[in-house]
């Protein structure tokens, strides 16, 4: 009998050792190998088997390589539609809504084309009865509850599905490897198994991931390198809304963010991410202003909320919840030395509503203006919002995209617009924009045309 073998492997990049090492030599982790054991495969003298090869100019791509699911911000987000022979890996907190999600779509994949649904959590009556809560009901879909991957390519192979969802990538393993499920020996090799089916029957194959207590997929970082998209579901449990972001596409761009709301049938659709984030913003309070970031082609207007209050310590707070930390420490330095507001003795916070992660620098202008408005305890007019990268100079400078976003925020009723003074030379000034647009070079002008505004508007109010 062949003697097992020992390795052990970084969880962080899959990189393989003979011997235990305090820091992987490929990534640079700490403490991240981890010991497997291998079962040698049986040598066997094989011909080598012929390879087909194609020249570029004879492969035809007349016909549609894409399906699409019946969900519109999925669709978005897989760059038009879920491509045949690619694998997705879906993943997300537990309990954030990934088999709803499958399941869901499940439905209208089904009228066309046959679905086959493995799951290694669930038993086959579990799924039905959650299909029969969220409304699936197709003849198209047949289910496949164990986790044995070799028997489940088997089923593939002999049934020829249109498209297979796998729930979860983490339950699957090969009785040839002597490790147990969710390893990341068996994680890898189940993964690539799947991946060569996708390919070579060009079957579209979603697999749900699971993520680890920092947040990332579970199983080795190469994991992510083998599938052809990366989605990441996120969002607060104790929240309805969930975004669906691409960290990852080889058919499409990885900046397109999908909406939804969990509601009681499952799933549901926000066509308007802007009107959802922008409900419930409360009036006449200070530290409150409207950014418009681009996500992929989408423009989408969220509210920025600062607080700035007197600190009880020597050393002041600095938190910032789906903003970038370094960029608002870097803001309130440029605020102090370009502008003269003084933010030391005070703790700041800064909180995107929504549970949106906002990264873009075009929201730099919105959180200066909601951090001037906080510290002076005087609300910003609610019918005006911000564009604008601000630079160490104290400079606002142009973005991309200037008029979409402009024409997104006269569509939600907003009136008033501060954009880069550079941007308002270069904007058609043919064009009818249908809101007043005021230019600024830097904060003071910005902070400036705020108060002109305002004097304009109070002016109006008391005639």
């Amino acid at each position: 009998m062949a003697k097992q073998k020992t390795l052990y492997i970084c969880s962080e990049c899959g990189q393989e050792y003979p011997k235990w090492s305090g820091k992987c030599n490929s990534c640079g982790a700490w403490n991240t190998l981890e010991e497997v054991e291998v079962r040698p495969s049986q040598s066997k003298t094989v011909s080598a088997p012929s390879v087909r090869y194609s020249k570029l100019s004879e492969i035809t791509c007349d016909e549609d390589v894409r399906y699409n699911t019946g969900l519109s911000e999925l669709d978005r987000v897989l760059g038009g539609g879920l491509v045949k022979g690619s694998l997705v890996l879906l993943s997300g907190d537990p309990g954030i809504g990934k088999s709803t999600l499958l399941l869901q779509i499940c439905n209208f994949l089904g009228e066309e084309h046959t679905v086959l649904y493995i799951s290694g959590e669930e038993s086959r009556r579990q799924i039905k009865l959650r299909a029969e809560r969220l409304g699936v009901d197709t003849e198209n879909l047949s289910l496949i509850a164990d986790t044995d991957c070799a028997a489940v390519i088997s089923a593939i192979e002999q049934h020829k599905p249109e498209i297979v969802i796998v729930d979860s990538i983490q339950t699957m393993q090969l009785s040839d490897l002597s490790s147990s499920a969710g390893s990341l020996v068996q994680v890898r090799e189940c993964t690539n198994a799947f991946m060569r089916v996708a390919k070579e029957m060009e079957i579209p194959i979603f697999i749900v991931g699971h993520v680890n207590k920092d947040g990332g997929i579970a199983g080795p970082k190469v994991l992510e390198h083998i599938v052809d998209t990366v989605l990441y579901f996120e969002g607060d449990k104790q929240m309805s809304y969930r975004i669906l972001r691409a960290e990852k596409n080889r058919f499409g761009s990885t900046n397109e963010i999908g909406v939804f709301q969990m509601c009681d049938s499952g799933l549901e659709e926000v066509p308007n991410p802007s009107l959802m984030l922008l409900s419930g913003r409360p009036a006449d309070v200070s530290g409150i202003g409207i950014l418009c970031s681009m996500e992929g082609t989408r423009p989408i207007l969220a509210e920025v909320q600062a607080l700035v209050s007197k600190s009880a310590f020597p050393s002041p707070r600095r938190v910032s919840n789906g903003f970038d930390y370094n960029r608002l420490c870097l803001i309130l330095a440029v605020l102090e030395k370009r502008t003269g507001y003084i933010f030391s003795m005070f703790d700041v916070y800064i909180n995107i509503i929504g549970g949106l992660r906002i990264d873009e620098p075009a929201a730099d202008l919105a959180v200066a203006a909601a951090l001037y408005s906080g510290l002076i305890d005087k609300p910003l007019p609610e019918e005006m919002f911000f564009i604008g990268e601000i630079g160490l100079g104290g400079e606002i400078r142009t973005t991309s995209h200037i008029a979409q976003r402009i024409k997104e925020g006269a569509r939600l009723g907003f009136k008033v617009c501060v954009i880069p003074k550079a941007a308002l030379q270069a904007l058609d000034k043919s064009g009818d924009y249908g809101i007043h647009i005021m230019g600024a070079a830097n904060l003071q002008q910005a902070f400036k045309a705020i108060e002109v505004y305002q004097e304009r508007k109070s002016k109006k109010e008391t005639k």
